[in-house]
């Protein structure tokens, strides 16, 4: 037999073809972490921890490492101490009302409580629905229940959340009292200014003290007002008529007329931009998007930006809007500075942030992270 017959090799193919598919490789730069995901053989027989869980998970890739990425620069920001005053990192945290009105809720009031975060930016419904689920509760339901047979019903539908009118009856009953009281004290530190001709003597109302005062006459610890009131954290609401809260206000005006509540927005955005320009270090914490997301980012402009960032939502980048920017588009602005270490995940908050938060704030005290050895 012929070696022309026992061979079973083709002709090779086009070596412009092999080019085109197998491209020479550079060597990979060192220290490049390796693709690996979480290896439950290493805890059979125990429970794995959140917090184990969300180590691993860094190099998993996609938006797993994204929440890899966040556990490190939160703890980055726990970390830091100022080298001369040991001052700590000021947390901005934000969130959007629906993120109250699940129940992350409990979440963010435990950040809250234990005084891991600074100052706080959210919505009307982020202060009115903390206050109203003190009043009565918030019910699961379902994305697919039509609006209209609920609206028959008195049930309102955020999500698969659902809200009874009558919630909103008890929180009109609980606070009407109080603006009855806030006017009054208004009124009369009106009338004591003029007597001393001293204009300090005013009491001008804020979004701020506004929060501050309903979480202390709410007075429950399941309340995130409650615990921002008691340790001196100011809840920021750029936009407090916008729910319920702002019909409340409506109403009010013809309660009370012709005296009429007043509230200074201005006396806010200083107090927020002075924290941002006094801090040593400032950081962001922003769930969800719109008027949370760019008060607490241009607050920080005033400070020619943070030095880190965390957003956790959704939103897409490509219609140019403000909820959808990546961080680097806060850098062109000056609100993130160009060496800050930032992400964003991209993630539902009520998914993502309490795996953050067991990694993070709620770790043990002492506790440091596993390094996967591979």
């Amino acid at each position: 037999m012929t070696t022309e017959q026992t061979s079973t090799a083709g002709p090779a193919p086009p070596a412009s073809v092999t080019q085109a598919v197998l491209v020479a490789s550079e060597p990979v730069p060192e220290g490049v972490r390796q693709v690996r995901g979480v290896d439950f053989n290493r805890t059979q027989g125990r429970d794995i921890t959140v917090a184990e869980l969300v180590d691993h998970m860094g190099s998993m890739g996609f938006q797993a490492s994204a929440i890899g990425d966040a556990v490190r620069i939160i703890n980055d920001m726990r970390a830091y101490r100022d080298p001369e005053t040991g001052d700590r990192t000021t947390i901005f945290l934000g969130y959007t009302s629906n993120l109250i009105s699940s129940g992350l809720r409990e979440t963010l009031r435990y950040l809250v409580q234990h005084r891991h975060v600074s100052a706080i930016v959210t919505t009307a419904g982020g202060v009115e629905e903390d206050l109203i689920k003190c009043l009565a509760p918030t019910y699961l339901g379902s994305f697919a229940t039509p609006g209209a047979g609920l609206r028959a019903k008195g049930l309102n539908r955020i999500g698969n959340l659902l809200v009874p009118n009558s919630n909103y009856c008890s929180f009109e009953d609980w606070l009407v009292p109080i603006l009855d009281t806030m006017l009054a004290e208004q009124e009369a530190a009106k009338k004591k200014a003029q007597e001393t001709g001293n204009e300090e003597d005013e009491l001008h109302w804020t979004p701020s003290k506004i929060t501050r005062r309903l979480g202390l006459e709410i007075a429950n610890e399941e309340s995130v007002l409650y615990w921002a009131a008691r340790n001196d954290i100011p809840i920021f609401c750029p936009a407090l008529t916008d729910g319920s809260l702002g019909d409340m206000l409506y109403f009010h005006t013809f309660r009370s007329s012709p005296q009429q509540l007043r509230v200074d927005i201005v006396e806010d955005v200083r107090r927020i931009n002075t924290m941002a320009v006094r801090a040593k270090r400032a950081g962001m914490i922003i769930l969800g998007g719109g008027v949370v997301k760019h008060h607490i980012a241009n607050a920080c402009l005033m400070r020619n930006g943070a030095e880190s960032a965390v957003y956790i939502n959704t939103a897409q980048e490509f219609d140019g809007s403000d909820a959808g920017a990546r961080p680097d588009e806060a850098v062109s602005w000056g609100k993130i500075k160009a060496n800050a270490d930032s992400v964003k995940v991209y993630a539902e908050a009520t998914l993502a942030f309490p795996l953050i938060v067991a990694a993070t704030f709620a770790r043990a005290e002492g506790s440091s992270p596993e390094r996967t050895k591979h």
